[in-house]
């Protein structure tokens, strides 16, 4: 588990070896669950939508919207 320091906030971030411990409660456990969850239908409301996404390329390191039509635009 690492810390990290947002404005005057400390915020322990747990990854994932540390989910299936103790240090993580089961309604953590549920509530991050139903976040990804929620995410994963807002992504697929906007594509049924025609609505542009947004995106993090973990091998570029960057930002992108991914359009409609399939075709990533990067954000500078």
């Amino acid at each position: 588990m690492k810390s990290i320091v947002i404005g005057d906030m400390t915020v322990k971030v747990a990854d994932s070896k540390w989910s299936s411990s103790r240090i993580i409660s089961d309604r953590d456990r549920e509530m991050d669950k139903r976040a990804k969850a929620a995410v994963k239908a807002a992504i697929q409301k906007a594509k049924i939508c025609k609505k542009p996404i947004a995106g993090y390329d973990l091998e570029t390191k960057k930002a992108f919207v991914e359009n409609p039509d399939g075709t990533k635009t990067y954000v500078d």
